[in-house]
């Protein structure tokens, strides 16, 4: 909501309150959590990984925009984008850009999509996708209950892309 001050004339630009939300937690206890994304890593949850290296993860999102829409996550919890260093963040894409050749590849997507949102998990992570439309942009549109197995068809085919293009050896079993 955006008020203007009769008085003085100026406005206030601040988003109003929604009583009816809960309060975000704040940012201390987010960094004292484990992040969802830690507990997939270190297998207390699982999730279908598509690559693997000392540093990086990618595995598929259980919510895609598209088929084969992937994360990729440091293991290392970090909990904003602008909080990593540049050479980590460097690595960061550029895996993600190794994961995105294989998604457009796997699904002949005229384009691999590539965002940062932040917003759900308190740690680092990048969405990439193949992307077909603008609409594949909006992670509002997100698909919540993909089959397993329409999630285990889009794991075995970025597998294989990624062998196809060399990386063999970031591919999981």
């Amino acid at each position: 909501m955006r008020t203007i001050d009769t008085v003085s004339g100026s406005r206030n630009t601040s988003p109003s309150i929604d009583t009816d939300r809960p309060p975000e937690p704040s940012a201390r206890s987010l960094r004292n959590m484990a992040s969802v994304f830690s507990k997939i890593i270190a297998g207390e949850i699982p999730g279908r990984f598509v690559w693997e290296d000392d540093e990086f993860v990618g595995f598929l999102t259980i919510a895609p925009v598209t088929p084969g829409h992937t994360l990729v996550v440091p293991r290392k919890e970090i909990d904003q984008w602008q909080d990593v260093d540049p050479d980590t963040f460097a690595r960061l894409t550029g895996t993600a850009q190794k994961i995105g050749r294989a998604v457009r590849a796997a699904w002949d997507a005229p384009r691999a999509g590539l965002l940062i949102a932040g917003l759900e998990v308190p740690h680092l992570h990048v969405h990439v996708f193949p992307a077909f439309t603008m609409g594949d942009f909006d992670i509002s549109g997100a698909d919540p209950n993909p089959s397993a197995e329409s999630l285990d068809e889009a794991q075995a085919k970025i597998k294989q892309a990624l062998r196809d293009l060399g990386h063999g050896a970031n591919v999981p079993d």
